[in-house]
C-alpha cells in the first residue's frame, strides 16, 4: 500500500498493525501484491467522482463490476504491473457481492492482497435534493416508489458494509473537496494524514463525520454584541473580541495539546482523514473563529488541514 493510501476498513493495516501486521506483506522475493480499494455507498453521494479521482492517480477502475469476476481480476493484477492499483465501484444493485461481502474480502486479503473500503454517504436531504437538481432516477426503481423509499432500503442493505469502512460523508462537499480528500488519502505524494477542520451550528446538527466534536458555546457569543451580528468568525474584530476574552488561550492551547497528542496515534493507526469539528449555536461566528484558528497552528506543525465552515452561511 502506498504510504498515503490509509484506511479504516478493517483489512489493511489499520487499527494497530504495523504495515505487515496482517502476515501479508511483501517479503523478500515476493512478487507485489494489487492494492484494492473498494468504492461503495448510498447512490448519489458522488462514487463517480470518488473513482474518477482514484483514475486520476493512477488506479485501475471498473464500475459495477460482477463479484464472479473479480478473482479473474486479481489474476490479471498478479501479472500485469500497471493493474496493482484497483479500485472498484460497488453499489446496491450488485446483490451477490452485498450477500458475500465479508467472505469476498476475506478471500482477497488471503491472496495477499491489500483491501480498502470507502463508504460515501450523505444526508437523506441532500441526497433527495441532489436526485431533485439532476432528474436522474433511483437505482432501485421500480421496485421502489420513489427516491425516499430507495434511499432507505439502500441504507439497509449497505449497513454491513459501512460498519466495516472509512465513511465519508459528502453532504457538505462540492465534487472538487470531495476529489482532493480522496487523492489526499490515496496519494503516494501526500503521505502524512490529513486533517479536516469544520465549524457547525449545533442548531442545524453536528457533523456525523466527525472524529471530534468540540463545543464552543462556553465562549461568550458574539452575536449579542452590537456591530458584530452580521460579521462571521473570519473578520478581525470577531476575532479580536474573542481572543481579548480570559478563557480563549486556555480552551486553544487545549484543544491543540490534545490534538498533538492524538494525531500521530491516528496516523499510525492508518487513519486517511482525521475530521476535527467545532460547533457553537448558528455556525457563524465561535465556531468558525476556533476553526481557522486551530486550522492555522495545525499547518504551522506541518500538517495538510483543510477547512470547511458548513453553517456560516445559513445562521440565521
Amino acid at each position: 500500500m502506498p504510504e498515503g493510501a490509509r484506511q479504516r476498513s478493517g483489512y489493511g493495516h489499520g487499527h494497530g498493525h504495523g504495515r505487515d501486521g496482517l502476515g501479508y506483506g511483501y517479503g523478500y522475493g515476493q512478487v507485489e501484491k494489487a492494492h484494492v480499494v473498494i468504492v461503495t455507498g448510498l447512490s448519489g453521494s458522488g462514487k463517480s467522482t470518488a473513482i474518477k479521482a482514484l483514475e486520476d492517480i493512477g488506479f485501475f477502475c471498473i464500475d459495477n463490476l460482477p463479484v464472479v469476476i473479480l478473482d479473474k481480476l486479481l489474476v490479471l493484477a498478479d501479472q500485469q504491473a500497471q493493474v496493482r492499483k484497483v479500485a472498484l465501484g460497488i453499489d446496491a444493485r450488485e446483490r451477490q457481492f452485498l450477500a458475500s461481502f465479508g467472505d469476498v474480502v476475506d478471500s482477497v486479503v488471503a491472496l495477499g492482497h491489500k483491501v480498502d473500503v470507502i463508504f460515501l454517504d450523505a444526508s437523506d436531504e441532500v441526497l433527495i435534493r441532489r436526485y431533485s437538481e439532476t432528474r436522474r432516477r433511483h437505482p432501485l426503481e421500480p421496485e421502489v416508489a420513489s427516491v425516499v423509499e430507495g434511499i432507505a432500503r439502500e441504507r439497509g442493505m449497505l449497513a454491513k458494509i459501512r460498519e466495516r469502512a472509512w465513511v465519508v460523508d459528502t453532504s457538505s462537499l462540492n465534487v472538487h473537496q470531495l476529489k482532493a480528500l480522496v487523492q489526499q488519502a490515496y496519494d503516494p505524494s501526500k503521505a502524512r494524514m490529513g486533517i479536516s477542520v469544520t465549524s457547525f451550528g449545533f442548531k442545524h446538527g453536528a457533523p456525523r463525520e466527525a472524529d471530534y466534536v468540540f463545543d464552543c458555546r462556553l465562549l461568550q457569543n458574539p452575536f449579542f454584541v452590537e456591530g458584530l451580528r452580521a460579521k462571521s468568525g473570519r473578520d478581525a474584530e470577531v476575532r479580536e473580541f474573542l481572543e481579548a476574552r480570559p478563557e480563549w488561550e486556555p480552551f486553544v492551547a487545549r484543544v491543540l495539546d490534545l490534538l498533538e497528542f492524538a494525531v500521530p496515534l491516528h496516523e499510525a493507526e492508518g487513519k486517511p482523514i482525521l475530521t476535527v469539528a467545532f460547533g457553537c449555536t448558528g455556525g457563524r461566528h465561535r465556531s468558525v473563529a476556533l476553526a481557522e484558528t486551530i486550522a492555522a497552528a495545525m499547518r504551522d506543525r506541518g500538517h495538510t488541514v483543510r477547512v470547511v465552515h458548513r453553517d456560516e452561511g445559513d445562521a440565521w
